[in-house]
């Protein structure tokens, strides 16, 4: 009971937290995504590829969330877009109030699109809002179709699964189809993305689908 008490007080600190981010998001006209996967699910490739193919027509930044270390954030600055570091220690995810904390380190007012790269966890970062418009995830093909049944929470939270290297398809045991049905079954307006970050095939799907959520959040 105790346990049970003290998370809900944190979650609800932090959605707090996430309404004043949220606040500052849309007096900018800032749109904000939170992308999260596992460890290795390929998260910086598809952002490179991502900020390759927005570049010309939005202004980008991005945060980059990890336990420590800075060699994502590396990778993103040499796509030429302002990056900023979060190293979250012992903690397995980023929250609100660490986000906050750097919006003082990005120009709001000269910025379209905040792509946020959550740290490597199938858990915890699912659980915490930071004033995102969007969440989506990434599920690798190397990971294996069971994992909707085992992390249920991130699946129902996103609004997008991208189903990473699927390059990789004839070299490992993964059903797209299952992985697919037990993802929809926790949330019908799951949209499924197929795509390869490596070769390019189907990463003009996932653009097709940004590019309508970010006007879709201009529009509003």
């Amino acid at each position: 009971m105790h346990e049970i008490a003290i998370k809900s007080d944190v979650l609800s600190e932090n959605a707090l937290l996430a309404h004043h981010n949220r606040e500052h998001f849309h007096a900018h006209g800032v749109y904000v995504l939170n992308l999260m996967s596992g460890p290795g699910a390929g998260k910086t490739t598809l952002l490179e590829r991502t900020i390759d193919a927005l570049r010309a027509r939005h202004r980008l930044a991005v945060i980059e969330g990890d336990v420590q270390g800075r060699a994502d954030a590396d990778r993103i600055g040499r796509c030429g877009v302002p990056v900023v570091q979060i190293n979250t220690g012992n903690a397995c995810h980023l929250d609100a109030r660490m986000v906050h904390r750097e919006l003082e380190r990005i120009d709001l007012g000269h910025l379209d699109v905040l792509l946020i790269e959550n740290v490597g966890n199938l858990v915890c970062p699912a659980e915490f809002d930071l004033g995102e418009h969007d969440k989506a995830m990434i599920l690798s093909v190397t990971e294996g179709h069971d994992k909707p049944d085992k992390y249920p929470v991130m699946f129902h939270v996103a609004r997008a699964l991208v189903l990473s290297k699927i390059d990789l398809l004839p070299h490992v045991d993964f059903d797209v189809e299952r992985a697919t049905r037990a993802a929809r079954a926790m949330n019908l307006d799951l949209e499924v993305i197929p795509l390869s970050a490596k070769t390019g095939v189907g990463v003009d799907g996932w653009l097709v689908w940004l590019e309508g959520r970010i006007a879709r959040a201009k529009a509003r």
